[in-house]
């Protein structure tokens, strides 16, 4: 009888755990966005993510597309966007002390040396050196880093990027400096169109002169997707520690391209490829 008795009530317990734990799984589903709820896009860590139609701008999928973050050296695809824009990429730029007391990661720029415009935005794109990104801004902005950054955000405006506010060339300004996934994939789309912005960003490695005693470096792009994921051409990798990690990717299976942002990402690799691989198995709603 006394183990009868142990039977039954184990066998109630277990269906009291069953219970409870399918109640909190539809609790925790209806939090969740429409889109999500049950979805295997769940898996996705980033808090806000996008993935966009290349070739027509339209949204596949996302979270949070909207959200105001910071997005860490992402802000780099501005500042070579708008470096390529003005021209004049052979003609040498004098770095100034304020370049060089930027925080890591650094080229080793020397202040009171002149580099070439079309060096310094290989090294900003490719391997994300905040003294080069910054000063090539104090370049363009005539020696004011706030006149660069009001060239940033008009030329924000004019890509429709309604949620991006710049206030860094380099992205190491985390709490003024913000933007939203949907933006950045948008910037990502207009710059892509570039083909000298689409050549950097899509090249593994870069070889370059340099002063005395280096002679020369060869530069490794930071974007590790280009080497192992087949299709991808682009974009940018970003991290600080209030950011976490930003990652923008292009990438072309078969006859569609899709470009997708993650912000916010523990794990950028994991989360992009889980979202990439669900943006191709679905069709943009516009």
């Amino acid at each position: 009888m006394a183990g009868s008795e142990n039977g039954r009530a184990n066998r109630r317990l277990m269906r009291g755990v069953f219970l409870a734990t399918a109640l909190a799984s539809l609790a925790t589903a209806s939090l969740l966005p429409t889109s999500l709820a049950g979805a295997p896009q769940s898996r996705i860590a980033a808090p806000s993510y996008v993935a966009i139609d290349a070739a027509t701008g339209g949204v596949i999928m996302g979270r949070n597309t909207s959200f105001r973050r910071p997005i860490a050296s992402l802000t780099k695809v501005m500042t070579g966007l708008i470096v390529i824009e003005r021209g004049g990429l052979q003609d040498r730029v004098l770095v100034t002390p304020p370049a060089v007391a930027v925080e890591d990661y650094r080229e080793g720029l020397v202040a009171g040396r002149s580099y070439k415009r079309i060096t310094l935005l290989w090294s900003t794109l490719l391997t994300s050196a905040n003294d080069s990104a910054t000063a090539l801004a104090l370049d363009a902005g005539g020696g004011s880093l706030d006149r660069f950054y009001a060239t940033m955000n008009a030329r924000a405006r004019s890509l429709g990027m309604v949620g991006t506010t710049y206030a860094s060339a380099s992205g190491l300004e985390d709490m003024t400096n913000l933007s939203t996934a949907l933006d950045q994939a948008r910037l990502a789309r207009a710059a892509l169109r570039d083909p000298l912005f689409a050549r950097i960003v899509s090249s593994r490695t870069h070889r370059t002169r340099w002063a005395a005693p280096t002679y020369a470096k060869v530069w490794v792009n930071h974007n590790r997707m280009l080497s192992w994921a087949p299709g991808t051409y682009g974009v940018k990798t970003g991290w600080t520690t209030r950011a976490g990690g930003c990652l923008a990717i292009a990438q072309r299976r078969g006859d569609r391209a899709v470009i997708a942002v993650v912000l916010g990402s523990p794990s950028i690799w994991t989360d992009m490829a889980t979202l990439l691989d669900h943006a191709f198995a679905r069709q943009p709603s516009s």
